[in-house]
Protein backbone atom coordinates (compact mmCIF):
# COMPACT_ATOMS: atom_id res chain seq x y z
CA UNK A 1 0.00 0.00 0.00
CA UNK A 2 1.44 3.40 -0.97
CA UNK A 3 1.86 6.22 1.51
CA UNK A 4 -1.04 8.59 1.95
CA UNK A 5 -0.76 12.05 0.43
CA UNK A 6 -1.15 15.10 2.74
CA UNK A 7 -4.60 15.73 1.25
CA UNK A 8 -5.65 12.14 1.84
CA UNK A 9 -4.28 12.25 5.38
CA UNK A 10 -6.31 15.39 6.11
CA UNK A 11 -9.44 13.81 4.68
CA UNK A 12 -8.95 10.72 6.83
CA UNK A 13 -8.47 12.93 9.90
CA UNK A 14 -11.69 14.82 9.22
CA UNK A 15 -13.67 11.62 8.67
CA UNK A 16 -12.23 9.91 11.74
CA UNK A 17 -12.96 12.85 14.06
CA UNK A 18 -16.16 14.07 12.43
CA UNK A 19 -18.21 13.95 15.68
CA UNK A 20 -15.63 16.11 17.48
CA UNK A 21 -15.68 18.55 14.56
CA UNK A 22 -19.45 18.84 14.81
CA UNK A 23 -19.27 19.41 18.56
CA UNK A 24 -16.57 22.07 18.11
CA UNK A 25 -18.64 23.83 15.47
CA UNK A 26 -21.68 23.70 17.76
CA UNK A 27 -19.71 25.16 20.67
CA UNK A 28 -18.48 28.03 18.50
CA UNK A 29 -21.94 28.79 17.11
CA UNK A 30 -23.72 28.74 20.49
CA UNK A 31 -20.99 30.59 22.41
CA UNK A 32 -20.56 33.10 19.59
CA UNK A 33 -24.29 33.80 19.44
CA UNK A 34 -24.48 34.36 23.21
CA UNK A 35 -21.46 36.67 23.15
CA UNK A 36 -22.97 38.67 20.30
CA UNK A 37 -26.18 38.99 22.30
CA UNK A 38 -24.15 40.24 25.23
CA UNK A 39 -22.23 42.65 23.01
CA UNK A 40 -25.32 44.11 21.41
CA UNK A 41 -28.79 44.45 22.97
CA UNK A 42 -28.00 43.06 26.42
CA UNK A 43 -25.08 45.42 27.11
CA UNK A 44 -27.13 48.37 25.88
CA UNK A 45 -30.09 47.41 28.09
CA UNK A 46 -27.93 46.80 31.18
CA UNK A 47 -25.97 50.04 30.67
CA UNK A 48 -29.20 52.01 30.35
CA UNK A 49 -30.57 50.39 33.52
CA UNK A 50 -27.42 51.26 35.46
CA UNK A 51 -27.59 54.84 34.18
CA UNK A 52 -31.13 55.16 35.53
CA UNK A 53 -30.21 53.51 38.83
CA UNK A 54 -27.17 55.71 39.41
CA UNK A 55 -29.27 58.80 38.68
CA UNK A 56 -31.87 57.86 41.26
CA UNK A 57 -29.80 58.76 44.28
CA UNK A 58 -31.72 58.04 47.47
CA UNK A 59 -35.11 58.36 45.85
CA UNK A 60 -37.19 55.45 44.57
CA UNK A 61 -37.24 54.90 40.83
CA UNK A 62 -38.08 52.30 38.21
CA UNK A 63 -35.26 50.63 36.28
CA UNK A 64 -34.76 47.43 34.29
CA UNK A 65 -33.45 45.12 37.00
CA UNK A 66 -33.88 42.04 34.81
CA UNK A 67 -31.45 43.43 32.23
CA UNK A 68 -28.81 44.03 34.92
CA UNK A 69 -29.18 40.56 36.42
CA UNK A 70 -29.28 38.81 33.04
CA UNK A 71 -26.12 40.61 31.90
CA UNK A 72 -24.33 39.82 35.16
CA UNK A 73 -25.16 36.12 35.05
CA UNK A 74 -24.53 35.57 31.35
CA UNK A 75 -21.27 37.54 31.39
CA UNK A 76 -20.01 35.32 34.22
CA UNK A 77 -21.11 32.13 32.49
CA UNK A 78 -19.47 33.14 29.21
CA UNK A 79 -16.20 34.02 30.96
CA UNK A 80 -16.23 30.56 32.53
CA UNK A 81 -17.10 28.94 29.21
CA UNK A 82 -14.24 30.62 27.32
CA UNK A 83 -11.81 29.62 30.08
CA UNK A 84 -13.03 26.02 29.87
CA UNK A 85 -12.19 25.71 26.15
CA UNK A 86 -8.56 24.59 26.79
CA UNK A 87 -9.83 21.87 29.14
CA UNK A 88 -12.34 20.71 26.52
CA UNK A 89 -9.57 20.53 23.91
CA UNK A 90 -7.24 18.68 26.30
CA UNK A 91 -9.91 16.12 27.21
CA UNK A 92 -10.64 15.38 23.55
CA UNK A 93 -6.96 15.23 22.58
CA UNK A 94 -6.10 12.85 25.40
CA UNK A 95 -9.08 10.56 24.95
CA UNK A 96 -9.55 10.55 21.19
CA UNK A 97 -6.71 12.15 19.24
CA UNK A 98 -3.98 9.68 20.19
CA UNK A 99 -5.07 7.72 23.26
CA UNK A 100 -7.86 5.77 21.59
CA UNK A 101 -5.78 4.83 18.54
CA UNK A 102 -2.81 3.77 20.68
CA UNK A 103 -5.11 1.71 22.90
CA UNK A 104 -6.88 -0.03 20.00
CA UNK A 105 -3.74 -0.58 17.94
CA UNK A 106 -5.00 1.30 14.86
CA UNK A 107 -2.05 3.72 15.08
CA UNK A 108 0.47 0.88 14.93
CA UNK A 109 -1.39 -0.60 11.95
CA UNK A 110 -1.28 2.73 10.10
CA UNK A 111 2.47 3.03 10.70
CA UNK A 112 3.15 -0.32 9.05
CA UNK A 113 0.89 0.21 6.06
CA UNK A 114 0.63 3.77 4.86
CA UNK A 115 2.25 6.50 6.95
CA UNK A 116 5.34 7.02 9.07
CA UNK A 117 4.92 7.65 12.81
CA UNK A 118 6.30 11.19 12.54
CA UNK A 119 3.92 12.10 9.71
CA UNK A 120 1.06 10.48 11.59
CA UNK A 121 1.66 12.66 14.65
CA UNK A 122 2.20 15.77 12.54
CA UNK A 123 -1.13 15.21 10.84
CA UNK A 124 -2.77 14.57 14.19
CA UNK A 125 -1.58 17.93 15.52
CA UNK A 126 -1.53 20.27 12.52
CA UNK A 127 -5.19 20.37 11.47
CA UNK A 128 -6.64 20.39 15.02
CA UNK A 129 -4.16 23.12 15.97
CA UNK A 130 -5.40 25.30 13.11
CA UNK A 131 -9.06 24.72 14.01
CA UNK A 132 -8.47 25.25 17.73
CA UNK A 133 -6.49 28.45 17.12
CA UNK A 134 -9.10 29.91 14.79
CA UNK A 135 -12.12 28.98 16.90
CA UNK A 136 -10.67 30.00 20.25
CA UNK A 137 -9.40 33.30 18.80
CA UNK A 138 -12.93 34.16 17.67
CA UNK A 139 -14.36 33.49 21.15
CA UNK A 140 -11.60 35.52 22.82
CA UNK A 141 -12.12 38.43 20.43
CA UNK A 142 -15.87 38.45 21.04
CA UNK A 143 -15.39 38.26 24.82
CA UNK A 144 -12.95 41.18 24.69
CA UNK A 145 -15.45 43.24 22.69
CA UNK A 146 -18.19 42.46 25.22
CA UNK A 147 -16.02 43.43 28.18
CA UNK A 148 -14.69 46.60 26.52
CA UNK A 149 -18.19 47.80 25.66
CA UNK A 150 -19.47 47.31 29.20
CA UNK A 151 -16.39 48.64 31.02
CA UNK A 152 -17.29 51.84 32.85
CA UNK A 153 -20.97 51.53 31.94
CA UNK A 154 -22.00 48.49 33.97
CA UNK A 155 -21.18 48.64 37.67
CA UNK A 156 -21.14 44.88 38.16
CA UNK A 157 -18.75 44.22 35.24
CA UNK A 158 -15.64 42.38 36.33
CA UNK A 159 -12.36 44.36 36.39
CA UNK A 160 -9.59 43.47 33.97
CA UNK A 161 -7.61 42.01 36.89
CA UNK A 162 -10.20 39.28 37.50
CA UNK A 163 -8.54 35.96 36.63
CA UNK A 164 -11.35 34.63 34.43
CA UNK A 165 -11.78 37.98 32.67
CA UNK A 166 -8.05 38.49 32.12
CA UNK A 167 -7.58 35.18 30.32
CA UNK A 168 -10.89 35.22 28.44
CA UNK A 169 -10.01 38.64 27.03
CA UNK A 170 -6.65 37.76 25.53
CA UNK A 171 -4.40 35.30 23.68
CA UNK A 172 -3.42 33.35 26.80
CA UNK A 173 -6.59 31.29 26.38
CA UNK A 174 -5.58 30.43 22.80
CA UNK A 175 -2.15 29.39 24.07
CA UNK A 176 -3.71 27.27 26.83
CA UNK A 177 -5.91 25.57 24.22
CA UNK A 178 -2.90 24.72 22.06
CA UNK A 179 -1.07 23.43 25.11
CA UNK A 180 -4.10 21.29 25.94
CA UNK A 181 -4.05 19.84 22.42
CA UNK A 182 -0.37 18.90 22.58
CA UNK A 183 -0.54 17.78 26.22
CA UNK A 184 -3.46 15.49 25.37
CA UNK A 185 -1.59 14.01 22.42
CA UNK A 186 1.48 13.47 24.59
CA UNK A 187 -0.59 11.84 27.34
CA UNK A 188 -2.17 9.49 24.81
CA UNK A 189 1.23 8.45 23.48
CA UNK A 190 2.68 7.98 26.95
CA UNK A 191 -0.19 6.14 28.63
CA UNK A 192 -1.79 4.42 25.61
CA UNK A 193 -5.14 4.43 27.38
CA UNK A 194 -7.80 6.95 26.45
CA UNK A 195 -9.37 7.52 29.89
CA UNK A 196 -6.05 7.83 31.70
CA UNK A 197 -4.74 10.18 29.00
CA UNK A 198 -7.88 12.34 29.33
CA UNK A 199 -7.33 12.74 33.08
CA UNK A 200 -3.61 13.46 32.71
CA UNK A 201 -4.25 16.06 30.00
CA UNK A 202 -6.79 17.86 32.20
CA UNK A 203 -4.38 17.85 35.13
CA UNK A 204 -1.61 19.18 32.89
CA UNK A 205 -3.67 22.09 31.58
CA UNK A 206 -4.96 22.92 35.05
CA UNK A 207 -1.44 22.86 36.47
CA UNK A 208 0.02 25.10 33.77
CA UNK A 209 -2.86 27.53 34.06
CA UNK A 210 -2.46 27.73 37.85
CA UNK A 211 1.29 28.32 37.57
CA UNK A 212 0.83 31.06 34.96
CA UNK A 213 -1.82 32.80 37.09
CA UNK A 214 0.51 32.75 40.09
CA UNK A 215 3.48 33.99 38.06
CA UNK A 216 1.50 36.60 36.12
CA UNK A 217 2.09 39.61 38.42
CA UNK A 218 5.84 38.99 38.20
CA UNK A 219 6.12 38.71 34.41
CA UNK A 220 6.47 42.47 33.88
CA UNK A 221 8.06 45.26 35.99
CA UNK A 222 5.48 46.74 38.34
CA UNK A 223 4.86 50.36 39.30
CA UNK A 224 5.42 51.46 42.89
CA UNK A 225 2.84 53.82 44.42
CA UNK A 226 3.49 55.61 47.73
CA UNK A 227 0.54 57.05 49.68
CA UNK A 228 0.11 58.84 53.00
CA UNK A 229 -0.68 56.95 56.20
CA UNK A 230 -3.76 59.10 56.72
CA UNK A 231 -5.49 57.01 54.06
CA UNK A 232 -7.25 53.73 54.76
CA UNK A 233 -4.49 51.64 53.21
CA UNK A 234 -2.23 51.10 50.20
CA UNK A 235 -3.64 52.18 46.83
CA UNK A 236 -3.29 49.70 43.98
CA UNK A 237 -3.25 50.76 40.33
CA UNK A 238 -4.86 47.48 39.26
CA UNK A 239 -3.14 44.12 39.62
CA UNK A 240 -1.32 44.09 42.96
CA UNK A 241 2.10 42.45 43.26
CA UNK A 242 3.03 43.51 46.78
CA UNK A 243 1.98 46.05 49.38
CA UNK A 244 2.90 47.14 52.87
CA UNK A 245 4.51 49.92 54.87
CA UNK A 246 7.53 52.00 53.95
CA UNK A 247 9.86 53.06 56.80
CA UNK A 248 11.98 56.21 57.06
CA UNK A 249 15.01 54.15 56.01
CA UNK A 250 13.27 52.96 52.86
CA UNK A 251 12.66 49.43 54.14
CA UNK A 252 9.51 47.56 53.21
CA UNK A 253 7.63 45.94 56.07
CA UNK A 254 4.35 44.03 56.30
CA UNK A 255 1.08 45.92 56.54
CA UNK A 256 -0.59 45.34 59.94
CA UNK A 257 -3.91 46.47 58.41
CA UNK A 258 -4.63 48.83 61.27
CA UNK A 259 -6.14 51.58 59.16
CA UNK A 260 -5.67 55.32 58.94
CA UNK A 261 -3.10 57.11 61.13
CA UNK A 262 -5.88 59.53 62.04
CA UNK A 263 -6.81 56.95 64.67
CA UNK A 264 -4.49 57.32 67.66
CA UNK A 265 -3.95 53.57 68.10
CA UNK A 266 -2.85 53.20 64.49
CA UNK A 267 -0.69 56.32 64.65
CA UNK A 268 1.11 54.93 67.71
CA UNK A 269 1.61 51.58 65.98
CA UNK A 270 3.08 53.19 62.86
CA UNK A 271 5.41 55.32 64.97
CA UNK A 272 6.56 52.21 66.81
CA UNK A 273 7.25 50.47 63.49
CA UNK A 274 8.97 53.53 62.05
CA UNK A 275 6.53 53.61 59.14
CA UNK A 276 6.11 56.84 57.18
CA UNK A 277 3.83 55.78 54.30
CA UNK A 278 2.09 52.96 52.49
CA UNK A 279 3.60 51.44 49.36
CA UNK A 280 2.06 49.30 46.64
CA UNK A 281 3.73 47.48 43.74
CA UNK A 282 1.05 46.98 41.11
CA UNK A 283 0.24 46.93 37.41
CA UNK A 284 -2.00 49.58 35.82
CA UNK A 285 -4.27 48.74 32.90
CA UNK A 286 -1.52 49.89 30.50
CA UNK A 287 0.39 46.73 31.51
CA UNK A 288 -2.43 44.47 30.35
CA UNK A 289 -1.01 43.64 26.94
CA UNK A 290 2.62 43.25 28.07
CA UNK A 291 1.42 40.78 30.72
CA UNK A 292 -0.78 38.98 28.19
CA UNK A 293 1.97 38.65 25.59
CA UNK A 294 4.66 37.49 28.01
CA UNK A 295 2.30 34.93 29.55
CA UNK A 296 1.26 33.75 26.07
CA UNK A 297 4.90 33.36 25.01
CA UNK A 298 5.59 31.34 28.14
CA UNK A 299 2.68 28.95 27.48
CA UNK A 300 3.62 28.59 23.81
CA UNK A 301 7.18 27.72 24.83
CA UNK A 302 5.79 24.98 27.09
CA UNK A 303 3.61 23.82 24.19
CA UNK A 304 6.62 23.55 21.89
CA UNK A 305 8.49 21.63 24.58
CA UNK A 306 5.56 19.22 25.00
CA UNK A 307 5.44 18.70 21.22
CA UNK A 308 9.17 17.95 21.16
CA UNK A 309 8.77 15.42 23.96
CA UNK A 310 5.85 13.81 22.09
CA UNK A 311 7.91 13.32 18.92
CA UNK A 312 10.88 12.02 20.91
CA UNK A 313 8.65 9.59 22.77
CA UNK A 314 7.07 8.41 19.53
CA UNK A 315 10.50 7.86 17.97
CA UNK A 316 11.63 5.85 20.99
CA UNK A 317 8.55 3.64 20.76
CA UNK A 318 8.75 3.05 17.01
CA UNK A 319 12.50 3.07 16.35
CA UNK A 320 14.67 5.40 14.34
CA UNK A 321 13.18 4.50 10.99
CA UNK A 322 11.31 7.33 9.37
CA UNK A 323 9.24 5.29 6.96
CA UNK A 324 7.88 1.80 7.61
CA UNK A 325 5.61 1.32 4.61
CA UNK A 326 5.17 -1.99 2.92
CA UNK A 327 5.02 -1.81 -0.93
CA UNK A 328 3.26 -4.60 -2.81
CA UNK A 329 4.39 -4.97 -6.41
CA UNK A 330 2.31 -6.77 -8.94
CA UNK A 331 3.88 -8.34 -12.04
CA UNK A 332 2.13 -8.77 -15.26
Amino acid sequence: MSALTPFATTRVMLRLHRPALYVWAGVLVVAGALLLWLYGPLTDAAASAWLVWNGCGMSACTYDQDAILTYKSLALYMSIAVNLVPFLVAAWAGASLTGREMESGTAQLAWTQSISPARWLTAKLALPAALVTAGTSVLVLLHNLVWSKGDGKIDTAKPWTDDLTFHANGPTTVAFALFGLVAGALAGLALRRSLAALVLALVGVGGVRAVVSLALPHLWPSVTTVTDLTGEGPKSLGLTVDEGLLTSTGAHIANPYCGSSQFSACRDLYEHLGAVSYYTDSHPFSHYWPLQLVATALVLALTALAALVAFRLLKRHTGAATVTAVTIKEHA
